[in-house]
């Protein structure tokens, strides 16, 4: 305001200074994708670390259980005849009890099922551990161990677990469907490795001991994971998981030869040798490439199950021919690529599982293919033992690479339509 002789003006306030526009930041660039991102983004969906955290806990019992029965009862019996016997018996009890235990899960939810089915199999390690400890008859061991059957698969209420929550996405169910794999072959590398430290440094039950504990621990927190358990669903179940994998077993059983003979070649062979100490690193090196290979090819696109098995088929015999030179180095090289090409193949297989089996009946396939693959393992390994016996640790060799090319010629029956889409 201002004053002109008698005349009063208005003049307007001084302009406040207009503050400067501060800069645009520039735009970072997007971060490259990682190799690991497929995995960061499985796990960043809710309740998936919970269920994974407990499903790998009670999943690596499942290495330990046959080695530490093997170890107590041959330590404490000094009968390693009467130790094989009573884990065959298991072996063969879990292959008729197993998928009755997953139909139940499939039809009542896996909560409830599965815990009270882990406490039969929990106490049923105690009681093996408590009749070998005092002495029992030898049939209370054959008893006590079968009682381990009704123990669930882990492995595919995890699998379900993975189906449901990824519907629809297909890239996303691959790269769990590797996961697991790559988890199976991690746990039945370290499972072995830890019951035998146990048995041998502690005392002849810690082995079994500590896998019962982690069994029941970790199914309690998979379990206590409500939230991504697959519903149940009501109304009758129609389609049989039996007949509509019926073309796959084959391929599963021919999968689980490879596996027993070539286990049972290699520690022959490197007997033989004078190195059958290396044998437990050897077989480990092979184990950790298949573990390795599974989740790389989580991050891969999947490629069909035919491709698949050629490579299987190829790598097979790389340790046939490396036995010939005599050399472990060769032959460790050989059976790390061996390892590498079985994991594709069992992830892309267990996904045509996924897309074969009847809505509402995932956990009993899925343990139908287990269990031909358990029953493959053991023919394995006893037609191995029988060709080293009679023909020598490196003609035993020729077993895996045949049964790979056997799984190979099983997938001419294997319906490539599916009954319901892979999620």
């Amino acid at each position: 305001m201002a004053v002109t002789g008698s005349t009063l003006v208005l003049a307007a306030p001084p302009a406040s200074p207009v503050p400067p526009v501060p800069p645009v930041p520039a735009r970072t660039p997007p971060r490259p994708a990682g190799p690991l991102d497929p995995y960061r983004r499985l796990f960043a969906l809710p309740g998936t670390r919970g269920f994974t955290a407990g499903n790998l806990l009670a999943r690596l019992p499942m290495g330990m259980f046959g080695v530490s029965a093997v170890m107590m009862i041959a330590g404490q019996r000094g009968s390693y005849a009467l130790a094989g016997a009573v884990t065959a018996t298991g072996l063969a009890a879990t292959a008729l009890v197993g998928p009755w235990t997953a139909r139940l899960i499939d039809r009542h939810g896996q909560a409830r099922i599965a815990v009270p089915a882990t406490l039969i199999a929990f106490l049923g390690s105690l009681s093996l551990v408590v009749c070998v400890r005092t002495g029992a008859p030898a049939w209370t061991l054959f008893a006590s161990y079968a009682a381990t059957a009704t123990t669930p698969n882990i492995g595919g209420m995890s699998r379900a677990r993975w189906t449901h929550l990824l519907r629809g996405d297909s890239k996303a169910h691959h790269t769990a469907m590797s996961f697991e794999q790559a988890a199976d072959e991690l746990c039945f590398m370290l499972g072995p490795v830890l019951a035998a430290f146990l048995c041998s440094v502690v005392l002849p039950e810690a082995g079994t001991l500590t896998a019962a504990a982690l069994l029941l621990a970790g199914m309690l927190v998979f379990t206590s994971c409500r939230a991504t358990q697959p519903p149940v669903k009501a109304g009758p179940r129609h389609g049989s998981p039996l007949r509509a994998l019926g073309p796959l077993l084959p391929l599963f059983l021919a999968t689980g030869v490879v596996f027993g003979s070539m286990e049972i070649a290699s520690i022959a062979h490197l007997s033989a040798l004078g190195l059958g100490a290396a044998s437990g690193p050897v077989l480990a090196l092979q184990a950790a490439g298949s573990c390795a290979a599974g989740l790389l090819y989580g991050t891969m696109r999947p490629r069909g199950l035919r491709t698949c098995l050629v490579a299987m088929a190829a790598a097979m015999a790389l340790p046939w021919l490396a036995a010939s030179t005599g050399s472990l180095l060769p032959l460790a090289c050989a059976l790390l690529l061996a390892g590498m090409a079985t994991a594709p193949t069992m992830v892309t297989s267990m996904s045509r599982v996924h897309a074969l089996i009847p809505e509402g009946r995932l956990n009993e396939g899925m343990t139908l293919a287990v269990t031909a693959i358990f029953a493959g393992i053991s023919l394995g390994a006893a037609t191995a033992g029988t060709l080293v016996d009679r023909l020598g640790p490196a003609t035993a060799y020729a077993l895996p690479a045949a049964a790979a090319v056997l799984a190979l010629a099983a997938t001419k029956v294997v319906p490539v339509s599916s009954t319901r889409d892979v999620p």
